[in-house]
C-alpha cells in the first residue's frame, strides 16, 4: 500500500507539509482503496458503475464534498429579480428527437476543465453550455472564461456557490463574455476587470431559457438540440466514481452544477445522461460521467438532474 501511495503521489504530483500529514493521508488513501476494491468485487454484478483510484483518493468523502461542491445548495439561491432575458421553451414543439446524441462528436464541447478547490461549478457549467451554443450558432468553438464570471458575477458567492442563470444574466448585460485565453482561470475570486487580450466579449448571447418543467422528457428535447446546464445533488458516492452508468445514491439538495452534453443507452439497455464535469480528467471517464436516465418513479431524474436546467441562446 505504501508503494501504491508513493506511485499515486508521483502521478498526481502530490506533496505534504510533513510526515504526520503524509501518514494521515496514507491511512485515508488505504481506506479508500479498500472501499473501491470491496465495492467493485461485491457490487460488480448488480451495479452498472465502477469506482476507481483518482486524484481525490487521499481525501475523505467529507473533505471531497467540502472542497469540490458548493457550500450552499443551489436551491437556496433566489432567481435574480432582474432576469428579464428568459423566453419561452423554444423546443416545445420539437418531435424529432434522436435516440442518442453525443455533442463531443460534433466538435461542440471543449476539453475537460478543472475547477480545483473552488466551488464555482456554476461558472464552469454556464461556460460549457455557452461554448456549445456558440459553436452550433457560428461554427466556432471558443474556450470561454470561467474566471470572468467568478470575478464579475457579484450576485453569486464566488467559490462558495451560485446560480448558473445569474452568470447568464451577467453575460447578457455585459454584452458578452471573454475568451479563456484573455481572462485565464485562477482558482479563486478576484476583482472584476477587463479582459487582458483582444476582446471582453468574444462570445455574445441574446437570452437564456430555463426548462419549464422538471421532467426528463423535456430535458431530453433540449439536450437533443444543444448542451444544457443543470444542477445535481452530489453525495459521497461521487467521490471515487470511475466508469459506467451511475445509478447509486445522491445528495438531498442540489449542490453541484454540470453540463449535459448528450444521452444514450449502454449495451445492457440502461439509459443515461452524458455529463461534462469540472473535476479534471482523473475523475470519472476522463472527466465525464454517465448518470442513469428514465428511472421509474423518479420524475425529475436521478439526483434531481431535471429540476434546475437552463441553456443560453446565441
Amino acid at each position: 500500500m505504501l508503494e501504491k501511495h508513493e506511485s499515486w503521489m508521483a502521478r498526481y504530483e502530490k506533496t505534504y507539509e510533513n510526515d504526520a500529514e503524509k501518514a494521515k493521508r496514507l491511512n485515508i488513501f488505504e481506506e479508500n482503496v479498500k472501499f473501491i476494491e470491496s465495492f467493485n468485487n461485491n457490487n460488480g454484478t448488480n451495479k452498472s458503475y465502477k469506482l476507481g483510484i483518482n486524484e481525490f483518493a487521499d481525501l475523505t468523502s467529507e473533505e471531497f464534498l467540502r472542497y469540490y461542491t458548493t457550500n450552499h445548495g443551489l436551491n437556496d439561491y433566489k432567481f435574480s429579480s432582474t432576469k428579464t432575458t428568459i423566453s419561452s421553451f423554444k423546443y416545445e414543439n420539437m418531435s424529432d428527437v434522436p435516440s442518442e446524441i453525443d455533442w463531443r462528436k460534433s466538435g461542440v464541447v471543449t476539453s475537460i476543465k478543472d475547477q480545483g478547490e473552488c466551488g464555482c461549478c456554476w461558472a464552469f457549467s454556464a461556460v460549457a453550455a455557452l461554448e456549445g451554443a456558440n459553436k452550433l450558432a457560428t461554427g466556432k468553438l471558443i474556450s470561454l472564461s470561467e474566471q470572468q464570471l467568478l470575478d464579475c458575477t457579484t450576485e453569486n458567492d464566488g467559490c462558495s456557490g451560485g446560480l448558473i442563470t445569474t452568470a447568464y444574466d451577467f453575460i447578457v448585460k455585459n454584452g458578452g463574455t471573454a475568451a479563456e485565453s484573455d481572462y485565464p482561470y485562477e482558482e479563486h475570486q478576484d476583482s472584476c476587470k477587463s479582459a487582458q487580450g483582444t476582446s471582453d466579449s468574444a462570445v455574445k448571447m441574446s437570452r437564456y431559457e430555463t426548462l419549464p418543467a422538471s421532467s426528463e422528457p423535456t430535458l431530453l428535447t433540449a439536450v437533443s438540440r444543444q448542451p444544457v446546464s443543470v444542477g445535481i445533488a452530489v453525495n459521497e458516492d461521487f467521490h471515487l466514481y470511475q466508469s459506467g452508468v451511475y445509478d447509486g445514491n445522491c445528495g438531498d439538495q442540489l449542490n453541484h452544477a454540470v453540463t449535459i452534453v448528450g444521452y444514450g443507452t449502454n449495451e445492457n439497455g440502461t439509459k443515461y445522461w452524458l455529463v461534462k464535469n469540472s473535476w479534471g480528467t482523473s475523475w470519472g471517464e476522463n472527466g465525464y460521467m454517465k448518470i442513469a436516465r428514465d428511472i421509474i418513479g423518479i420524475e425529475d431524474g436521478l439526483c434531481g438532474i431535471a429540476t434546475m436546467a437552463s441553456y443560453p441562446i446565441v
